[in-house]
Parts: structure tokens; sequence; C-alpha cells
């Protein structure tokens, strides 16, 4: 009889005499490369992996980087992150010029103090060899071995061994702003597709990001000249002598309500005042110069106290602003009487005046500052007088000079004295721009500060 059952063809396994019927289909699965795909699907999930975990470290640069809008920062943190993305030991942003043929800028991070030492003398970058290459060719460049690229140009004497390269261009509106160069994975390896994809990412939000600090510079410099052009230019106050310095906030805007002024009044004496809105913005800046303009027209006024003044200000204020402002200010007058200078004033609420004497001592005019304008049109403020020596010097500031968010105002206030004491001998114009340049806080408030200085009593004979 014959033997009906089949021979196993080619690459189907033997089966077994026990083998279930259900089985046997399945069982030429056995003959596949299994490990070959496993590994296939190891690398593919590892991949996956450095791809979802360099998106979030990418959205966290994003965030990052468009978070700011100093430009020289914007910079830095551009070069930093993108090491940091691709694990880079150096990195560097290279600005072209307004040609966009040569480096301008060359900004480099990564090198050690030792290296940086290694460097002093030598002139940074200007886009030749490699970095030249890509100046003029902006397309993203991967080099795994420098100096066998037909276009390097070397290193120069003291410059860390350097072997790999990754270049991608920075595009600001359409023009080309810059480079951004990377050398050095820690790893070790070259760099590779998935870096530059990385990076070239990365290069499309730098663009934006340095175009906003961009913006925002050119914003910041139109509102300060426009700060500076509503502040007066002090007129000749001979035979006083004054200075008077202006600084803007750093941040949240370059505008304020900080403001002084001085005139020489008929009668021989000097009116002055100091002043500072709430709020740091344009319309502070505004309403600044409306109650500047109110003021100048009741300085002429003799026979009115300082506190008058500021009572017929705050009314006027009240009547004729929609919106009345809320504001500081001290109003000071200083005066020939009796064969010496006196000096009044009456505060809304504002800082007390310095006094600087000839030999260096100084100290604070403590009395009640009074109500700010814009709070209570019809509450007084009282008058206060002091006699000041000649050559003596009546310093009138803002609270951005003395101010430190976290720190008591003493603090501030006792650090502005000492460098008004170390002035002494010097023009109140440098005093000014020493004082101003003092900063005893974080540069978020604008500054205004004024002094003058009493003259000889020559010619004053009126009692």
């Amino acid at each position: 009889m014959a033997d009906d059952r089949q021979e196993p063809r080619g690459g189907d396994a033997p089966k077994g005499p026990g083998t279930p019927p259900e089985v046997e289909p399945y069982m030429s699965l056995l003959d596949l490369p299994l490990t070959s795909d496993l590994n296939r699907i190891g690398e593919q999930l590892h991949a996956l992996a450095r791809a979802q975990s360099t998106l979030q470290e990418l959205l966290q640069a994003v965030v990052n980087i468009t978070g700011e809008l100093e430009l020289p920062t914007v910079l830095r943190r551009i070069v930093r992150t993108a090491m940091d993305l691709v694990g880079a030991r150096y990195g560097a942003m290279g600005v072209l010029d307004e040609e966009g043929r040569f480096l301008e800028e060359f900004i480099p991070l990564g090198l050690s103090a030792r290296e940086l030492a290694g460097l002093e003398g030598v002139e940074l970058p200007r886009g030749r060899g490699l970095l030249g290459h890509l100046i003029h060719h902006p397309e993203p460049l991967r080099v795994k071995d420098i100096a066998r690229h037909p276009e390097s140009a070397g290193f120069p004497p003291g410059h860390p061994p350097m072997r790999s390269l990754l270049g991608v261009a920075i595009s600001v509106r359409g023009r080309i702003y810059g480079n951004l160069y990377l050398s050095e994975r820690k790893d070790g390896r070259p760099f590779d597709r998935h870096d530059e994809g990385v990076i070239r990412a990365l290069a499309g939000t730098a663009g934006v990001a340095i175009e906003n600090a961009r913006l925002y510079q050119q914003v910041r410099y139109s509102a300060e000249q426009f700060q500076r052009l509503l502040l007066p230019r002090l007129p000749d106050l001979r035979p006083f002598t004054a200075g008077a310095a202006y600084r803007p906030a750093s941040a949240p805007a370059a505008v304020g309500g900080d403001w002084y002024d001085a005139m020489l009044l008929p009668d021989g004496s000097c009116a002055a005042v100091i002043g500072d809105v709430v709020g740091h913005d344009l319309r502070a800046a505004a309403d600044m110069a409306q109650i500047r303009n109110m003021l100048r027209a009741l300085y002429f006024d003799r026979n009115a106290p300082p506190s008058s003044s500021l009572a017929r200000l705050d009314r006027i204020m009240d009547a004729a602003l929609e919106q009345v402002p809320i504001a500081t200010a001290l109003l000071a007058r200083l005066e020939p009487v009796e064969g010496a200078w006196r000096l009044c004033w009456s505060s809304a609420g504002h800082l007390p005046p310095l006094l600087l004497l000839p030999d260096g001592r100084v100290h604070y005019l403590e009395t009640d500052p009074g109500v700010p304008l814009g709070v209570a049109a019809g509450l007084d403020r009282p008058d206060h007088c002091q006699a000041v020596p000649v050559d003596s010097t009546v310093i009138l500031y803002t609270d951005g000079l003395v101010e430190d968010p976290g720190q008591p105002l003493d603090r501030g206030l006792d650090a502005l004295a000492v460098t008004a004491s170390r002035y002494a001998g010097h023009p109140p114009e440098e005093l000014c721009r020493a004082l101003a340049d003092h900063r005893p806080g974080e540069g978020h408030d604008d500054k205004a500060v004024l002094a003058l200085r009493t003259p000889p009593l020559t010619g004053y004979a009126r009692s």
C-alpha cells in the first residue's frame, strides 16, 4: 500500500510526530531572521525615543530663546542652546557685516580659561576657510575632518584642536544674518543628519528671536530719544553751576516718568524740581511732560512758597487732566537771604534732598514728605528751609538711584551719599553722571538726578 504522506517542501520546518495540525501553518516563522528584525525594530525605537526627547528639548529651547529681548543675550543663548541640543563641546555665532562678506562679530562659547589664555592676542575670525565657505554657500555644512576639507585654512597658534564641524546659516527677514558653528561632539562621534535637522530647526527660531531683539532695540532707542527730548536741556543758570543726568530703565521699557527742571528767576534765586510719575511707559512720559510744563508756569511767583505751587499744580491737574496721574515731586528754591543762601522746599511724597558740603560731608534733609500729586488735591503740604553754605551742592534725585528690590531703602540712600561724598570736588555735571551710573538695583526703573552748587554771594545785597 502506497504511503500518502508528503515529503517536507523546501523551507518548511519538519513536523514532529506530535505537532498539532493547527500549529503547522506557523512553523515556517522559525526560519525568519528574527535577530536581525529585532535589531532593526530596536534601532527604530531608539531613534523615535531620541527624536521625541530632542523635540521636547527643542520646544524648551524655543521658549528660552524667544523669551529674551536683549540682543547680546539672545545670541549667546542661541549658541549655548545649540551646543546642548547636539552635545557639542564648542559653539560660536558669527555675525556678518552689512555687505554680508565678512564676520563683523564672533561669539565663541565652550572654551576653557586655559584655552582662552592660549588665544590671547589672536584676532577673532573674519570668515575665511570653512567659515568663509558657509558665508558664500549658506547651506548646512557637516564636516567629519576639518583638516581634510579642501577649503580648510587651518587654525591659528594656540587654538584648541577641532576635528568635526556643523555649520548652519541664520536668516533674518530673508537675509543671512550670521552663521552658527558647532564643533566636537562630546561623545567623539561626527555630527549626523539628526544633529543637522535639529540645528536647522533651531536656526529658524533663532532668526525670529534675533529679529524680535533687533526690533526691541530699535523701539527702545526711539523711546529713549523721545524721553530725552521731553526732558529739558538745562538753561544758563549762572552764577549757579548745575548738572543733570538721566538714565532710562533697562526693562520693561526705555521710557518712564522721571524728570528734572531748573530755572533762574528774575530776583536771582534759582528754582529746581525733581519728579517721578508712576509708570514706565509712553503714558507716564506724556503725563510727565504735562506736569513739568504746568509746574514751570508756577515757578515765577516769588511770593508763593513751594508748597503753594505744588497745591496749585494739584488743583490744575485735577481740573485739566481726564485721567489724573499719581506722581511724586520736590520743588525747591535757592535764594539769598541776609548774606547767606537758603534752600526752601516742599515735597509731594518725594525723597529728601541730599546736601553735599564743600568739605565732602553729606547729609539728607529729612522732613515730612507730604502727599503725592494726584491723590487728594485739597491736602496741604509743609514747607521747609535750610541754610546752605557757599560752594555747597544740593542734590535732587529719583528713587531709581536708591531703591534696590529686596533691600532696605536706607542701604541705597547710604550708598548714594558715599558716592556723592567721593565726588565732592568735581563739577556738578560729573557728579550727576557718577550718581546716575551708581546702580544699587537691577536697572528696572529710570533715574534722574539734578545738582545745584551755590555761588559766592557777591552782588546779592538784598536781604
